[in-house]
């Protein structure tokens, strides 16, 4: 792989959390990488993003996010990723996930969060294959991806998008869990870090979510953010 676009959902609460995910992921990339925020506004100004707001979703990107293959013109393969990430690991190494056959790789999570809130007091929902959507590596060109138009995105159900039955089940490769590792779920690695920590509880950019591993990497990454003059705060 030579090189590699990066869509990462952008929330106007949580532009520092952007920044920082953009930011770790660059620093540690040994190619080319192109990094879109995939902003809701903008969107809708184009009038690719139609849907009526979803009281129940907790970013501004919950629905977006499925347009990333018709933002890559469905072509090449692209990756998607929440904004409350912290890359340590090398974006080039996804390469070797890029199966012709699938029309996705991602984290195959078994998960039940253990809160009944996540973030800013925002609800935490528990459904089939949560979490797999917040990191998809789409092969942009795949029939089943195809699938994601611009009306779909806009008007099929959250179960459809997120629980990606827009593709077969052996359409749906796997990454390993070191690329969306969860944060107050799974185990810390015995040696190194993971290649992806995943807040998905919360991140330190809440002021009630500073006691959370790799807090002090967060915190050092946005202060870096902050001195370079790419926030927004």
């Amino acid at each position: 792989m030579s090189n590699l676009r990066v869509f990462i959902g952008w929330d106007s609460r949580e532009d520092i959390a952007y920044q920082v995910a953009r930011r770790s992921l660059l620093r540690h990339a040994t190619i080319p990488v192109e990094v879109v925020p995939i902003k809701l506004q903008d969107l809708v100004e184009q009038g690719l993003y139609t849907r009526a707001v979803d009281p129940l979703a907790s970013t501004e990107f919950t629905y977006s996010r499925f347009l990333t293959p018709h933002l890559a013109g469905f072509e090449g393969w692209a990756l998607f990723v929440d904004c409350d990430f912290l890359f340590f690991g090398d974006v080039a190494r996804l390469g070797q996930y890029m199966n012709p056959d699938h029309a996705v790789a991602c984290v195959h999570h078994d998960y039940t969060p253990k809160e009944a809130t996540k973030m800013d007091g925002v609800p935490q929902s528990a459904y089939p294959r949560k979490n797999w959507s917040s990191f998809m590596l789409f092969n942009c060109a795949h029939p089943a991806t195809r699938h994601l138009t611009v009306e779909k995105v806009n008007t099929e159900s959250g179960a459809y998008l997120h629980r990606m039955q827009w593709a077969k089940d052996d359409e749906i490769g796997e990454v390993p869990n070191s690329w969306n590792w969860l944060e107050g779920w799974n185990d810390k690695p015995a040696t190194g870090t993971p290649d992806a920590v995943h807040y998905t509880r919360g991140g330190p950019w809440f002021e009630n979510w500073q006691d959370v591993d790799y807090g002090d990497e967060w915190r050092a990454e946005a202060a870096a953010c902050r001195a370079e003059g790419l926030t927004e705060d």
